[in-house]
């Protein structure tokens, strides 16, 4: 089985393996088996390694408050009823109109 490994082997494998997938497959053949070797490795290294390294985790950002009081919600005012409107997205009116004195007018 030692003699499997020659030089003149390997020139032979190498020459079939071009003249099989060419010289733009060759490298990215490489680079996928190399990886694939690295992934082997590492999992084959987890298994044999019975403590895990810790990890250090960040606590949570913490969570900024919801504006659900009535304080936090801004209003408009209607300038023909006077009356108060929930304005939830803060826009600046001028002069705001609500839906009831539209559809009178």
């Amino acid at each position: 089985m030692g003699d499997l490994l020659q030089p003149w082997h390997l020139i032979v494998l190498a020459v079939v393996a071009f003249l099989l997938f060419g010289a733009k497959r060759l490298p990215e053949l490489g680079k996928g088996l190399g990886e694939g070797l690295k992934g082997f490795k590492e999992g084959v290294r987890g298994l044999s390694d019975p403590a895990p390294t810790p990890t250090v985790q960040q606590p949570p950002a913490p969570v900024p408050p919801v504006a659900t009081a009535a304080a936090d919600m801004e209003y408009v005012v209607c300038t023909r009823c006077g009356n108060r409107f929930e304005n939830p997205l803060g826009f600046k009116v001028a002069d705001y109109v609500c839906r009831s004195c539209q559809s009178r007018a």
